[in-house]
């Protein structure tokens, strides 16, 4: 069985140059067909060198910035540093204590008891509520929360009760401080 090709009884060089052109055309759509490729990855590949150039503008930028940022974060940090001596992070009950006993001390008061309770959580914050018991004179009993005024964290005094008595110590004061405790935010997963 033979195909027909439409060129039989032609000569031989119309059938070798309808081969050069069946050759030339696909040589042509493949090279076509290969050239609209590289010229899609090489707009694809422009657009990615576009992108990268402009963060590393927005890197370049912030490193311009840095020097400010860090200087921000040490302000901020100072800042931070200050609250968290008003405001701290931890119940410091032995410094606490050891604060109070030299007060009691010095303002001449025996100090009976010094009980502090279970801290109650708030928003932000939990308040620490420690009930003292003193004996000794009115007028050191003033000098005693004045000085309790000076500490660098918050404490309030709160129920004062006082109870004349006789002999060395005048008084007898009862009363509760409360100091308080930041509670940071937990730490969010990255």
């Amino acid at each position: 069985m033979a195909i027909e090709t439409g060129l039989e009884g032609k000569p031989w060089y119309v059938a070798a140059g309808v081969a050069v052109a069946l050759a030339i055309g696909l040589v042509v759509a493949f090279k076509y067909a290969k050239l609209n490729d590289m010229k899609n990855q090489i707009a694809r590949n422009q657009t990615h060198l576009q992108t990268l150039e402009r963060e590393i503008n927005e890197g370049r930028s912030a490193m311009k910035s840095l020097p400010q940022f860090r200087e921000e974060v040490g302000r901020l940090q100072l800042e931070l540093d200050k609250l968290l001596r008003i405001l701290p992070s931890r119940r410091n009950t032995e410094d606490l204590l050891r604060r109070i006993r030299r007060l009691t001390e010095q303002g001449d008061f025996d100090l009976l008891r010094f009980s502090p309770r279970n801290p109650s959580p708030r928003d932000f914050y939990s308040e620490w509520p420690i009930a003292i018991h003193l004996n000794g004179k009115y007028h050191n009993l003033a000098l005693f929360f004045d000085r309790v005024r000076r500490f660098s964290r918050i404490i309030n005094v709160e129920n004062l009760r006082i109870t004349a008595t006789g002999g060395r110590h005048s008084i007898t004061a009862n009363f509760i401080i409360k100091t308080f405790i930041y509670n940071p935010p937990p730490e969010e997963e990255i």
